[in-house]
């Protein structure tokens, strides 16, 4: 009786966990729009340099964006992916909060996994999860500017000017 006992208890905390979510996760996919991953970044803007077009970006009021731009200034060969996106695999990992932005737009920057930077050049539905680092501010010729193949891209800080 009681082994019983014990074994309706502990399928009753199952079946409340699991509606619940008692198994929370750092990396919480299901927030999509929670203030950190809304608000822009005091002092967040950066400069994406493409061949001979610059481009100006504001990175998000979040951990991933803040360690970001504590690596830059870098430059990176990028990687075409897909007819839509650039990506590069950092060196180190960067703290994340992915979810499923639904939409990709033309001009966002995000990380994909905990090292893999993606910067996109068309506007497109995903079912993958991202943690959105910020996105460029006109996208005004980022598509041609990053064309169809592999590019190198730098990123500055705009307090980085020479």
């Amino acid at each position: 009786m009681k082994h019983s006992f014990l074994m309706v208890v502990a399928f009753m905390i199952m079946i409340v966990c699991s509606a619940s979510s008692c198994d929370k996760n750092d990396d919480d996919s299901s927030i999509n729009n929670t203030p950190e991953n809304t608000i822009p970044m005091t002092n967040g803007k950066i400069k994406i340099k493409v061949g001979s077009q610059t481009f100006t970006a504001t990175l998000l009021d979040n951990n991933s964006s803040k360690t970001f731009k504590e690596m830059l200034p870098m430059k990176i060969d990028m990687t075409e992916l897909n007819g839509n996106e650039k990506y590069y695999d950092l060196p180190n990992s960067l703290p994340t909060n992915s979810s499923n932005p639904g939409t990709i737009k033309n001009g966002d920057l995000m990380l994909y996994g905990s090292k893999t930077l993606v910067l996109f050049y068309k506007t497109f539905s995903t079912s993958y999860s991202y943690t959105k680092l910020g996105s460029i501010d006109d996208v005004t010729g980022l598509a041609s500017a990053l064309g169809t193949g592999n590019v190198t891209v730098a990123f500055e800080k705009i307090s980085d000017r020479i």
